[in-house]
């Protein structure tokens, strides 16, 4: 888990836009994170598994 500070900080405006970066919002997770969902590699596996991410189901050739 993310520190608190850590995920507000990346939620405020930059001051400049290169300093942007995007973090898991569900777990605040800074690396790996998928712009389509907003969350990180991890949190799109479980909750596919799951089935709580419409459209996507698991894979089989």
């Amino acid at each position: 888990m993310a520190k608190k500070a850590l995920i507000i900080k990346a939620a405020k405006k930059p001051k400049f836009a290169v300093r942007g970066y995007t973090r898991c919002q569900k777990c605040g997770r800074p690396r790996a994170v998928l712009r389509k969902f907003g969350l990180c590699r991890v949190c799109v596996r479980q909750m596919a598994h799951a089935g709580e991410l419409p459209g996507v189901s698991k894979s089989s050739w």
